[in-house]
C-alpha cells in the first residue's frame, strides 16, 4: 500500500522558484510512484501584499526589494530560466516585466481547493504559465478567468468570486497563521505538518526527503 503523504506547498504565483520548486516536486513523486500518495495542496504567501493591481516595472520593484542593478537582474533573470528549463517549465523572462498584486489569484485558488485538489494544482500552473511563459497581468480578472477555465473550473463562478471580497478573510487568515510560523520566504514545503524543506530545491533533495519521512513513518 503507498503511504499516504500530505504535502502544504506554501507559495506565491508570482514567484519564479515557487514554479521552478513545484515542477521539481512533481519529478520527485514521479520517481517516487506507487511508494506514494501525495496529498498535494496550496497555501497562499504574497510576495509584496501591498503591491497596487496595475502592478510596477520589474526592475523597480527587484531594486527597491532586493538591491539588484540592472545587470544583476540579468543575470538573475538567466539563472532562473536556465533553472526552470532544466526543470522542464521554460520561461519567457523577456515577457515579464512587471510584478502585479496577487491576492485575487489566492482567492481563486482557495476556491478551487474546495473544488478539488487535482482542480487547484491545474489552477495554479495555469497561473505560474500566465504569469512566467506568457507574461500576463496576473491581477486581470479576464486573466485570472481564462486560467480557471484552463483549469476546467467554472467561470461563471470565477467572476462571481472576483466581483466580491468572497475568501478574503480566508486567504488573509492562511497567510498570518503561516507568518505565524516563521515562514518569510518561499516556496516552503511541508510535509505532513511537520518536516519543512524551503526554496526551490532539485529533485533529488525532495525525493530524498520524502524517502526520510516515511522511513520515519
Amino acid at each position: 500500500m503507498p503511504a499516504t503523504l500530505k504535502i502544504d506547498f506554501v507559495s506565491d504565483v508570482a514567484c519564479p522558484w515557487c514554479a521552478i520548486g513545484l515542477a521539481s516536486l512533481k519529478t520527485a513523486l514521479g520517481r517516487l510512484g506507487n511508494e506514494v500518495d501525495a496529498d498535494l495542496q496550496f497555501s497562499p504567501f504574497e510576495l509584496n501584499p501591498d503591491m497596487p493591481a496595475e502592478g510596477v516595472p520589474l526592475a523597480d520593484y527587484m531594486s527597491r526589494k532586493y538591491g539588484l542593478s540592472p545587470e544583476q537582474l540579468t543575470q538573475n533573470q538567466a539563472n532562473i530560466s536556465a533553472r526552470a528549463a532544466a526543470e522542464g517549465f521554460p520561461m519567457r523572462m523577456d515577457l515579464r516585466t512587471r510584478a502585479y498584486n496577487t491576492f485575487d489569484a489566492h482567492r481563486l485558488l482557495h476556491w478551487a481547493q474546495t473544488v478539488g485538489h487535482d482542480k487547484q494544482l491545474a489552477l495554479k500552473e495555469a497561473l505560474f504559465r500566465a504569469y512566467f511563459v506568457e507574461g500576463k497581468r496576473t491581477s486581470d480578472p479576464e486573466v485570472l478567468v481564462d486560467a480557471v477555465e484552463q483549469a476546467g473550473l467554472d467561470a461563471t463562478r470565477a467572476r462571481e468570486i472576483l466581483s466580491t471580497d468572497e475568501y478574503a478573510e480566508q486567504v488573509r487568515a492562511l497567510e498570518r497563521h503561516y507568518q505565524n510560523l516563521g515562514i518569510r520566504s518561499v516556496p516552503a514545503v511541508i510535509f505532513n505538518n511537520r518536516h519543512l524543506v524551503s526554496g526551490g530545491q532539485p529533485p533529488e533533495v525532495f525525493e530524498q526527503a520524502i524517502r526520510q519521512i516515511l522511513a520515519e513513518g
